[in-house]
């Protein structure tokens, strides 16, 4: 696989309001089309996240090869006839489609403090800029805190363990409070 392809990889996410009591109905339902979504060319993989406390709003996340094989998976029969199955349980709040690293850019829903872009994601330079602080302080901390106590281990196993303890705290975590921190220089007000 080249830089490009990874490049053209696509991410969709949906969030969607379950309405109250349908919940086992929404889990059924969104599980035979994460099947039904499995049989489409070009689909790398997807899952579904709950809501929490009062929240009866699920996110939906899939990802494809393409845009082409994700607009053939949004124009197919099978997802049409299937996303029709669902209307009594939920309606759909927001749809994003992220490639890259833009998605750490966009927001993904009102109650996100990620950057709010008008035209578009900010220019490369300042997404790597961004990224590069990040990086460098979940590198500063893994290195103080969790490598001391990794010696023994070999270098594949110890890179491993660096980079499955790294990845979600830059994800989830530290991307988010960055862009955040940096919305002003990364959509300066025109």
């Amino acid at each position: 696989m080249t830089t490009t392809d990874t490049l053209d990889h696509v991410t969709t996410s949906v969030a969607r309001r379950v309405r109250r009591g349908y919940e086992a109905d929404f889990v059924d339902w969104t599980d035979r089309g994460m099947k039904l979504v499995r049989t489409s060319p070009g689909f790398l993989g997807g899952g579904w996240l709950g809501g929490s406390g009062e929240s009866n709003d699920y996110h939906v996340v899939y990802r494809f090869e393409t845009h082409d094989h994700l607009d053939a998976w949004l124009r197919s029969d099978a997802r049409r006839d299937w996303l029709g199955t669902g209307r009594p349980i939920a309606d759909d709040v927001v749809t994003h489609r992220l490639s890259g690293v833009e998605g750490w850019f966009e927001p993904q829903s009102d109650r996100t403090d990620a950057v709010r872009v008008i035209g578009g994601p900010p220019p490369r330079w300042k997404q790597a800029v961004s990224i590069g602080v990040a990086f460098y302080a979940v590198s500063l901390l893994v290195n103080i805190v969790l490598t001391p106590h990794l010696t023994d281990l070999n270098v594949a196993v110890r890179t491993a363990v660096v980079v499955m303890m790294c990845t979600p705290l830059m994800v989830y975590v530290v991307m988010p409070f960055v862009t955040a921190r940096l919305r002003r220089w990364l959509a300066p007000r025109s």
